[in-house]
């Protein structure tokens, strides 16, 4: 029987490759990571856990467990306007979970570590009773003074987002057996592998005036936005580009604006930029969609509207944790 590699053997096998290309790993030999900012930068730092049964299901492939936990965090620094720079992980798995898992989850990383341009930094790996816990620490860089915030001191202005909102939140529904999945294959896919927009965010420093990245959901994460500016929003839902297999069907679109997971960017910018924002699409091939407008009004409230402009009922306004 061969032996178990054990907590410094594991970490020598799998995750000691992953910090090989960060000088500040220090080859993960010490307590801590070591780097500086470059000139001219700050550090943008952002932490996302996942947890096997709430975030992803336990019988996910490691590696597509692995390249959410990395995406998600990544988007969170796309909405900074921030660049991928390096990343700690934590690792909290049951012990009868074996090593080929491990093998498996760690080229996962691997593989977006390449994609993305990020590196591990270091971590912690323990044991647990519980399910799979996993905890992401992401690092970005931004030129100072200049990350992208969720407050906005301006209202009246447009609101966009980035590619399309609700594929992961019908591929959930497919996965749990409640939709059939024939013609869903990309919203399966998407619900997996996210794709954090580290192309478009950094190129929104100088025409967005507020982001955040929609999780919890479009008219949740909106509602976000406007509570921190002060504001109201109007979300026109005509106007929210939904997957083709929503169609006319009413509780697709409500599942759509609300149930989250999406990782796109929302933003509030000048109606004078809707140019820039056209050429940033066209250059990125990340389509940008104006979807609503933020107003005066009670902070954080969103009026959702039909294609008529009449009020749009929901169940939910989006994910809440607790």
């Amino acid at each position: 029987m061969t032996k178990p590699l054990g907590e410094f053997g594991r970490i020598d096998r799998f995750f000691k490759p992953l910090a090989a290309g960060f000088a500040g790993a220090r080859g993960l030999a010490d307590d801590a990571a070591v780097f500086g900012v470059p000139e001219g930068q700050e550090l943008v730092v952002t932490v996302d856990a996942m947890v096997a049964g709430i975030h992803f299901l336990p019988d996910d492939s490691p590696g597509d467990i692995a390249a959410k936990l990395l995406r998600v965090n990544l988007s969170d620094l796309a909405a900074m306007g921030a660049e991928p720079y390096a990343y700690t992980l934590v690792t909290s798995l049951p012990r009868t979970l074996g090593e080929e898992w491990l093998a498996a989850f760690a080229a996962g990383l691997g593989e977006d570590q390449t994609r993305f341009g990020i590196q591990l930094a270091g971590g912690d790996s323990v044991s647990t009773s519980g399910p799979i816990t996993l905890s992401v620490t992401a690092f970005g860089l931004v030129p100072r003074g200049q990350a992208l915030p969720r407050r906005s001191e301006r209202v009246g202005d447009p609101v966009f987002v980035t590619g399309t909102i609700g594929d992961a939140a019908l591929g959930l529904q497919v996965v749990l057996g409640k939709l059939d999945g024939a013609g869903l294959e990309s919203q399966v896919a998407r619900l997996r592998r996210p794709d954090p927009r580290v192309t478009v965010g950094p190129r929104l420093r100088g025409l967005a005036v507020s982001c955040i990245d929609v999780s919890d959901g479009l008219v949740a994460d909106l509602g976000h936005l406007a509570e921190e500016s002060g504001c109201a929003a109007v979300l026109h839902a005509a106007s929210v580009p939904v997957p083709a297999a929503v169609g006319g069907d009413a509780d697709r679109l409500a599942l759509a604006l609300t149930g989250g997971d999406d990782y796109e960017l929302l933003f509030t910018a000048p109606e004078a930029a809707r140019g820039a924002l056209a050429a940033l699409a066209a250059e990125t091939g990340v389509v940008i969609t104006e979807i609503g407008r933020t107003v005066p009004g009670p902070a954080g409230r969103v009026e959702v509207l039909d294609a008529q402009g009449a009020p749009l009922p929901l169940p939910r306004r989006g994910w809440d944790h607790f």
